[in-house]
């Protein structure tokens, strides 16, 4: 960040530590500039609210360059004290620093995932290598790190609270990993990398989007709308209005629009262009295709790793995990494989028949395009069940307030609506989240429901700010969901699948993480925990969804009113492992080949070969893809967030499974004393304990992998892992009862 400084003749500013203005140093080295709206604390109501209303593309690069200025002052202040280290003079100096910037990066995010178009991607690709740059600057700072290294080591001997060594050790191992002990000439090459990946990373989100936004499925014809269902018809309607396309209708290339297109649609042709539109994101050759990309971040991955000691890229991301090696992850997805891929070659064998039955020739065989389409028709044979059926019951907005009862019943929360705070689109809406028995505001939850152009698709939960009560000051927290339903007519309720509602009470788990934070630093607060834990809270909140309790009182029939029978709920829990083989595998491909790319260290790899390859000898069945094949997979390529991480799903989801068994042998999903050491071990601590403490803290014991196995319909295998680094895979005696099955649903 320094030429990056001096460029801008700012090297040599000042700050001052005052919170509630903007900087000294902003306003002495920015002069008119430092009025930016995005460079003010957040003013108004509920703690103060970011100024959606004030937002400028324009101004998002003079204003993050003012704010890292002012962090790097902060941070020169920190790294420079004449004062002997200590845990408030450099740990908790740090957690102070870098408001300004945390603001705008925040605002900045938010356009990345939902607003973005050329001009917001022209600053991304500009500003992605300097941010990164930023951060290395303060990583490599060897005064600040050895400041930071003295606190960790003197822990010990000092009067820190457990939650202020934790801290202290979060800080120091984060710098470890991050190159603090480098010599000079590897901290500048791993700066280097930084920036080249910052800027990969950013070309290939923006491909993604590209062929996300520029591709569709035009529906010229009624006929081409065959077997599509009102809702469907009419969200395709809707979307070809606003794409000002003259068809009867239009499938966006997004999940959410593609997926229920799979599985209704009668035209075999249009649902393999479907199919076909979906899976090459990314992979159609041209200004847009990603394989050259992917080739560049897996060598500079490796170069990194081996720079800061490690193996390989996955031996370095999975240090800081419950996991702890590759070994242990890729143990638990093979433990989970083999049954998985051997329910989809039965369920291939069910479709197969029943497509024959129906007339197709003795030949025919189930193509991928064709698995959502017949496993609905083989659903509705065997279990009386249609999805189209259910989907009736769930309206959006009454799933909406079912999450928010349940949140009443087992985190004591309350959900009033406000209209006072501005938002980033007219779709959003904002609740005040408070306590129901003080009355005192928890924090804000803004909900942005609907898919629309220069929205990146899927569903995730972002943490504006933060939960803390450092220096006495009470901040609450503000959190978002976000998803990509398709509206309807206008005036008619949104009608979404069974599927869709699993994952939105598996998103607004993240959401309930980060509202039930209590802890001082926050740094440490809500979802800022391991990545193979902070799937953990999301997915078992999941099995709420089916609960009587909810079901009853929120899944009401869209013309009626009248509560889901109860002869349909016992066919959707007849149903629950139905298709888990597909889910299930779909899910593994993804995450192995994640796994086994960032394994294979420095191999200069050929992308679509590599997946192809690897597949086949994985005995990956033909009938079926990877649920994000590797051009398109945002998770691994677009940051380095869930790379040689995609696993952790899996992981969370066996903690999860285990986790609501508890539930179940106490008598009920409501349990009181279970949901209170739920809501204490797990929702309240962010990363103030070490995540595998905590869960044994809720369940008195380490998790095993029963429970998930039963959920899925699987036979437990006879092996058990023998890593002590993988306790979240120790399998019992006998599988456990589960009381409520649950069909996990499509994730991000």
């Amino acid at each position: 960040m320094l030429p990056l400084l001096a460029g801008l003749g700012l090297a040599g500013a000042t700050f001052s530590e005052a919170q509630a203005q903007p900087s000294a140093t902003t306003k002495a080295v920015a002069g008119p500039t430092a009025k930016l709206p995005l460079l003010q604390p957040w003013s108004g109501p509920y703690g103060g609210v970011p100024a959606f209303d004030q937002v400028k593309v324009a101004n998002f690069k003079p204003a993050l360059e003012i704010a890292m200025i002012e962090n790097m002052a902060e941070i020169a202040l920190i790294a420079n004290n004449p004062a002997a280290p200590t845990f408030e003079n450099t740990i908790a100096a740090m957690e102070r620093s870098g408001r300004t910037l945390d603001r705008v990066e925040t605002v900045y995010g938010i356009w990345g995932t939902s607003l973005n178009d050329a001009s917001f991607a022209a600053v991304q690709a500009e500003m992605a290598p300097k941010m990164a740059a930023f951060s290395d600057q303060i990583t490599q700072n060897a005064a600040l790190f050895k400041r930071i290294e003295a606190v960790y080591n003197s822990m010990a001997n000092s009067n820190l609270t457990p939650e202020q060594q934790r801290l202290t050790e979060v800080r120091y191992k984060a710098f470890v990993r991050a190159g603090a002990k480098l010599a000079a000439p590897a901290k500048a090459r791993l700066s280097q990398i930084n920036q080249q990946l910052a800027g990969l990373f950013n070309k290939f989100s923006q491909n993604v989007l590209a062929d996300e936004a520029n591709e569709m499925l035009v529906l010229k014809t009624e006929q081409d709308m065959s077997g599509l269902p009102t809702s469907l018809r009419d969200g395709a309607k809707t979307a070809a209005d606003s794409r000002k396309v003259a068809a009867v209708g239009v499938i966006t290339n997004t999940r959410s629009s593609v997926d229920p297109f799979l599985t209704y649609s009668d035209q075999r042709q249009l649902r393999e262009k479907a199919w076909r539109m979906f899976t090459n994101r990314g992979d159609n050759g041209g200004a847009h295709d990603n394989n050259a990309l992917i080739t560049q971040i897996l060598q500079l991955r490796a170069e990194r790793a081996k720079l800061l000691g490690y193996k390989t890229h996955a031996h370095l991301r999975l240090d800081n995990t419950m996991a702890k090696t590759p070994e242990a992850a890729m143990e638990l997805m093979e433990q989970v494989w083999k049954p998985a891929v051997a329910r989809v070659n039965e369920e291939v064998a069910d479709m197969q028949a029943l497509a024959i039955k129906e007339g197709a020739p003795a030949d025919f065989k189930i193509e991928p395009w064709d698995y959502a389409y017949y496993a609905e028709k083989v659903r509705k044979e065997r279990y009386d069940l249609d999805q189209n059926e259910v989907k009736q019951y769930l309206q959006l907005d009454k799933m909406r307030e079912g999450m928010f009862w349940m949140a009443g019943e087992l985190f004591n929360f309350s959900f009033k609506p406000v209209t006072n705070v501005p938002v980033f689109h007219p779709d959003v809406r904002v609740w005040q989240v408070n306590d129901k028995t003080t009355g005192q505001q928890v924090g804000l939850w803004y909900f942005d429901p609907y898919a629309r152009p220069g929205k990146k698709s899927g569903a995730w939960m972002n943490a504006y700010r933060r939960q803390e009560r450092m220096d006495g000051q009470e901040v609450t927290t503000i959190v978002s969901n976000n998803s990509n339903f398709v509206k309807g007519k206008p005036g008619e309720p949104v009608l979404i699948s069974w599927s869709d509602a699993t994952t939105l009470f598996h998103e607004f788990g993240h959401a309930l993480h980060g509202l039930s934070s209590n802890v001082t630093y926050g740094g440490l607060s809500g979802t800022s925990v391991v990545r193979d834990y902070v799937e953990f809270p999301s997915q078992v909140l999941e099995n709420w969804l089916p609960t009587p309790e909810v079901l009853n009182r929120f899944a009401l029939h869209y013309q009626t009113g009248k509560p889901i029978p109860q002869e349909l709920v016992d066919r959707i829990d007849k149903a629950s492992t139905f298709n888990e083989g597909f889910a299930t595998t779909e899910f593994l491909a993804s995450a192995l080949i994640d796994m086994k790319l960032h394994l294979a260290g420095d191999q200069k790899i050929d992308p679509d070969k590599f997946e192809r390859e690897t597949l086949a000898q994985m005995g990956m069945p033909s009938e079926l893809v990877m649920r994000h094949r590797t051009p398109q997979f945002n998770h691994v390529f677009a940051s380095d967030g869930y790379s040689a991480g995609y696993y952790s799903y899996l992981w969370s989801v066996v903690l999860a499974a285990d986790a609501f068994s508890a539930f179940t042998e106490a008598g009920g999903a409501y349990d009181k004393s279970v949901g209170e050491r739920l809501r204490k071990n797990v929702f309240t601590v962010g990363n103030t304990v070490d995540p595998a403490a905590g869960y044994r803290a809720f369940r008195g014991r380490d998790p095993k992998i029963d429970a998930l196995m039963a959920q899925r319909g699987f036979p437990m295998t006879t092996a058990t892992p023998t890593t002590p680094a993988a306790p979240a895979v120790q399998a019992a005696d006998q599988p456990e009862k589960v009381k409520m099955k649950i069909k996990k649903g499509k994730r991000k």
